[in-house]
């Protein structure tokens, strides 16, 4: 008994060594790691401040001017701007000629300029949220392996699509706005292409994880292709490909903003406009009516995704 226990005892010895050994070597890795990504990311700032114009971290202490420069005179010249009223500090200069830019519909009534330019950037993301949608739902499944037997096919699929996505939304609308001119058609061609290769990749991803039975009891009494995606593949994932949409959604519309600023119009192009010339009151205005647009649109297309997905989904654990 007495040589078991010490049998035992040895090994549990060497257990406990071994452990430490392995917990000392595992931090120290992880030591080495952190030390590593501390010192490329201070490389990285150095060589960033280094190359900026005006020396990052000299102009840091100045970096609250900006929204100085930003605050209006009057605080009620930022509604009057919102709703294109006119102010009682207008001497015919353009920060202050709010009431120019009124759309009128019909007789006096008008739609405020802010909200005319916000409705382009949804229509610019909601039209290319809709081309992305239409042509990511067959190419993904061509791309899921467990629906294309063709490895050539679902990897020239799968290529397109990576490429469509490899670069940025603004990149592509520099392009077309070069060959068709600045304006929102060129901003709906880029992010709707961006949008095709984003889209397809999750919902290629929804179609591998699919129950197979219903495509294997539609194989068995003859069904081609296109009647297994469309009875037995396309139910099953129909909810979860509206969720991603709504999100792009979401994406698009913020994707828009920013394409504006570089003549991919919309309220984009007014907001850099606005601040480049320091313009308090629009700026303000504009923030404030993009803000509340992207939350509004933020909170309805989460209250769908529920309603589509289900509310289970939603929750930790489900």
């Amino acid at each position: 008994m007495t040589f078991a226990a010490t049998i035992r005892s040895d090994a549990v010895r060497q257990a406990a060594d071994a452990w430490r050994r392995q917990t000392s070597l595992r931090r120290f890795y992880t030591a080495l790691g952190i030390g590593s990504l501390l010192v490329a990311m201070c490389t990285a700032m150095w060589f960033a401040d280094e190359a900026n114009a005006g020396h990052f971290f000299d102009r840091l202490p100045h970096i609250l001017d900006f929204l100085s420069w930003l605050v209006p005179k009057d605080w009620n010249d930022v509604w009057r701007a919102l709703f294109d009223i006119t102010s009682p500090h207008d001497k015919g200069s353009q920060e202050f000629n709010f009431p120019l830019g009124r759309v009128y519909l019909w007789g006096g009534f008008y739609l405020p300029e802010y909200f005319e330019l916000m409705l382009t950037t949804l229509n610019v993301a909601l039209v290319s949220t809709f081309i992305g949608f239409v042509f990511a739902v067959p190419f993904s499944f061509i791309a899921a392996r467990n629906l294309t037997p063709s490895p050539m096919l679902r990897l020239v699929v799968k290529r397109f699509m990576e490429l469509l996505r490899a670069f940025p939304e603004i990149v592509i609308a520099g392009l077309f706005a070069a060959i068709l001119s600045t304006g929102p058609v060129a901003a709906i061609i880029a992010i709707g292409l961006h949008s095709i290769g984003a889209l397809g990749k999750l919902f290629y991803e929804i179609n591998e994880n699919i129950d197979m039975r219903a495509e294997e009891g539609l194989r068995a009494v003859g069904a081609n292709w296109f009647e297994r995606v469309r009875f037995a593949g396309l139910p099953q994932v129909l909810p979860n490909f509206m969720s991603y949409t709504l999100l792009r959604i979401e994406i698009n519309v913020r994707i828009s903003t920013i394409i504006g600023a570089v003549g991919g119009g919309g309220i984009g192009e007014e907001l850099k406009l606005s601040i480049s010339r320091g313009f308090g009151a629009k700026t303000l205005a504009l923030v404030l009516l993009l803000f509340t647009t992207i939350f509004l649109v933020d909170q309805f297309s989460a209250w769908l995704r529920r309603k589509l997905v289900g509310e289970q989904a939603f929750m930790m654990g489900a």
